[in-house]
């Protein structure tokens, strides 16, 4: 079987193995003659990366590359990519490898042409309707990971390196335009970023299906997007190599990122801060604070994950799924506790008010307030 596909939900999709080599194609369909490539360092030297150049120049699309991208991208960054990309004379953006990469690509062609600064577009209330809307440069989106489903969303989690927060900066027209979905770029991803991108896909759908909200679309797909993890996760973080296994990871981030339009919860709420503060990596952060998680919520979700125990074939209802998660964190070598991934010394008062703050809060089954939160983040110590 050979997943080969074109989707035009929630945009403009080419899935499959070898399609990176219609990065010439997918610029053109974005309007794009002079892309700008932004990635992170630790693809600078990739092969896949030098691949990708080699495409764009054969193409006649120039080879120009930024990649000053931090694990968690920051305001600095975006800054210094606009500056590249507008002494380069650039038009657009390929938008390459994980999240941070991604992100950070998105947030170059978006804030390129305005005026106002980066934290002016926030994602609150109608902020994003101040920008100049004609000076959003077009976007191609490549994922190298299987994670945050970047490529499919309309925002960009940027860290604002004064108050080490993270901000989520929101536009209908970040979504990218072309997205390509080659798990053949993912081959190479090494088995600890493997583990942990692939259960922030799975985090995604998991809050997505259990956030109150009514949203019966990104409901389905969140179940079935952690199907798809279930299945395939602990076969790609074994054997890398397996594309069959890698396409169905990369099925399952794009799914989750399109399902979190009905909310996320407590997992990112505290997820985003320890980040910011610590620069632990996202998804293996949303991976050691799930289990607490669940626990906090049991009471709001059991019977909702009752029936998603049933759906992936787990026996036992909530406790059936629990145990699952238990399972797949231990197989997946993931640190049992933020003590273990190297939280140390937190300032747990700046971390909880940051939670609270996050907009993840309001997609949570259980109201969150500074007294639950702080025995929240305790337990996951």
């Amino acid at each position: 079987m050979t997943l080969i596909a074109n989707w035009s939900y929630p945009t403009t999709i080419r899935f499959g193995a070898g399609r990176i080599s219609e990065i010439a194609e997918a610029c053109a369909a974005a309007g794009i003659k002079k892309p700008l490539l932004v990635t992170d360092r630790g693809l600078v030297d990739m092969a896949i990366t030098t691949k990708t150049l080699d495409l764009l120049e054969a193409a006649g699309l120039g080879r120009a590359m930024f990649s000053d991208v931090d694990p968690n991208p920051t305001e600095i960054n975006a800054y210094a990519g606009v500056q590249a990309f507008k002494q380069g004379g650039h038009d657009g953006v390929v938008a390459f490898g994980g999240g941070s990469g991604l992100d950070l690509g998105k947030v170059v062609a978006f804030m390129a042409g305005q005026t106002r600064p980066i934290w002016d577009f926030e994602d609150i209330g109608d902020w994003w309707t101040r920008a100049q809307v004609e000076a959003i440069a077009p976007i191609v989106a490549v994922p190298t990971t299987a994670g945050t489903g970047s490529e499919v969303g309309r925002a960009s989690v940027i860290t604002n390196s004064e108050s080490h927060e993270k901000k989520i900066i929101f536009h209908p027209k970040i979504l990218p335009s072309v997205v390509i979905c080659d798990p053949e770029l993912a081959v190479g991803m090494p088995p600890a970023i493997t583990a942990g991108t692939g259960m922030d896909a799975f985090a995604h759908c998991l809050e997505a299906f259990c956030s109150p909200h009514y949203h019966p679309m990104s409901q389905g797909i969140a179940l079935e997007g952690m199907r798809l993890v279930k299945e395939n996760l602990l076969i790609t973080y074994r054997d890398g190599s397996n594309i069959m296994a890698r396409a169905h990871m990369m099925s399952a981030a794009a799914m989750g990122a399109t399902a979190f339009q009905k909310g996320l919860g407590a997992i990112h709420a505290l997820s985003h801060p320890i980040g910011a503060v610590h620069n632990t990596h996202h998804g293996t952060t949303n991976a050691v604070v799930m289990l607490p998680v669940l626990d906090f919520n049991k009471t709001a979700i059991s019977e909702r994950l009752g029936l998603a125990a049933k759906y992936l074939g787990l026996k036992g209802g909530y406790d059936g799924f629990y145990k699952f998660v238990r399972d797949l964190n231990t197989a997946l070598g993931i640190p049992e506790n933020l003590t273990e991934l190297g939280v140390d010394q937190p300032d747990i008062d700046t971390l909880v008010a940051s939670a609270l703050q996050d907009p993840s809060c309001g997609g949570n089954p259980v109201d969150m307030n500074t007294t639950n939160t702080r025995a929240l983040l305790q337990a996951c110590f």
